[in-house]
């Protein structure tokens, strides 16, 4: 990798998880400049094995979400059952200053890897913990994804669709990088505190919480009904209380999402460029309240969607421009990889593969002094497994002794 200064240059991270959004704090730890020590069992993180649910090819090589979760990491492949395995990552802990896991609180606590077996041991250590549900409840060892504990638990598949239908299509992942957003702020602040005190600290989130947090404003708007002309969810389209707030279909049957969340401010700019001039002082329809007071939210909704449909997207975009409202194509993903904004903002990187060039995305932050970072491949599995035993002082009869008696395994190398 290329020699630049990074903000968690001499950071050790030490990963024991699997899937997404734990793997995701570790690729955001890795880009700042940590190094990252990625431990996969002899059988894979699962993650490796999802491209048919994706489709997209199932290729050690050409894996592009198992890079997008693990890029600049090294990997290891350690049998944790094994008290030699147990031994060496202990050893890897010795001077980490991380450690993530999505372990659940059950399978931490058959292998005594909770944070309270090993805070003593590892007093300046910075113990990250992402589970479904939580550390504490009923439901904490439960077995949770996105789509379980954050999509479905926290209300939003159950809430956010048309109402009449059925739960729209759900986003695999997306759960899952709100979650490990989360926790990396936990991670760097607790990263902070232990550089002052020399004090560690465990950090824990969880997928039901954040999902709870990000639709905070309506589950606590759901505490107060309908007495305020509030909605209950799911709602159709036309009860909208903000009746030019759903999307809209033009001419060419795209769709437009418009946005204005002060009432007084966008009402008039949308009823000036769908050539409603008439109704901006109508004293009905110009004050929102008594809008739905009078029962009219559904016809201001179905006079927003006809005025839309006169003309194509593309129309329209330099008419809301010049008006200042806030507006975006709704895109599919195959228009978004091609998107010229998103390419000037270093969205995306171009990564070469057997099958050809393609777009991976980077993460969301960037540093105004410091050159954007790598994006090396992740380890192919077991990749880095005799380098780090020897980092760790192993010779290499111990090395092979472990290898022989499949408590470690060297992979591929690239």
């Amino acid at each position: 990798m290329e020699d630049v200064k990074r903000p968690l240059d001499g950071v050790k991270v030490v990963e024991m998880a699997t899937f997404i959004a734990v793997p995701a704090v570790g690729r955001i730890l890795a880009d700042m400049g940590a190094e990252v020590i990625k431990i996969e069992s002899s059988k894979g993180d699962n993650l490796r094995f999802t491209a048919p649910n994706e489709g997209r090819p199932s290729d050690p090589h050409e894996d592009t979400n198992f890079d997008l979760e693990n890029a600049n990491k090294k990997g290891i492949v350690l049998d944790l059952r094994s008290d030699k395995g147990k031994e060496v990552l202990f050893k890897l802990l010795d001077d980490a200053d991380v450690f993530l896991t999505n372990w659940r609180p059950q399978a931490l606590a058959r292998q005594n890897l909770t944070y309270e077996d090993i805070k003593e041991r590892y007093p300046r250590l910075v113990y990250a913990s992402l589970t479904g549900y939580g550390d504490k409840g009923p439901d904490k060892d439960l077995p949770g994804f996105d789509y379980t504990a954050f999509f479905a638990r926290s209300g939003w598949a159950g809430s956010l669709y048309q109402k009449g239908t059925v739960p729209s299509n759900l986003i695999p992942a997306l759960g899952d990088h709100q979650a490990a957003l989360a926790l990396t702020v936990g991670v760097l602040s607790a990263l902070f505190r232990a550089a002052k005190t020399g004090q560690g600290e465990k950090v824990s989130t969880n997928l039901l919480h954040t999902a709870v947090w990000v639709q905070s404003f309506q589950i606590q708007g759901a505490q107060y009904g309908t007495e305020f002309n509030g909605v209950s969810y799911p709602f159709d389209r036309r009860d909208n209380p903000l009746p030019y707030q759903p999307a809209v279909k033009t001419k060419d049957g795209r769709f437009l999402q418009v946005m204005g969340p002060n009432y007084g401010i966008y009402f008039p700019l949308i009823m000036k460029a769908i050539g409603r001039e008439d109704l901006i002082d109508d004293p009905v329809f110009c004050d929102q309240k008594k809008l739905q007071d009078a029962g009219k939210v559904g016809e201001l909704y179905d006079i927003v969607q006809e005025g839309f449909q006169q003309k194509t997207a593309e129309e329209w975009a330099p008419i809301l421009t010049e008006l200042d409202i806030p507006f975006a194509l709704c895109k599919t993903y195959e228009e978004v990889v091609d998107d010229e904004q998103a390419w000037a903002n270093d969205v995306f990187y171009k990564m070469d593969y057997p099958r050809g060039e393609k777009a991976l995305v980077r993460v969301p932050i960037d540093l105004e002094e410091t050159p954007l970072p790598p994006y090396e491949k992740a380890p192919l599995l077991g990749e880095d497994t005799e380098c780090v035993l020897k980092d760790l002082g192993y010779s290499d009869e111990d090395i092979k002794a472990m290898l022989d008696q499949n408590i470690a395994m060297q992979g591929e190398r690239k």
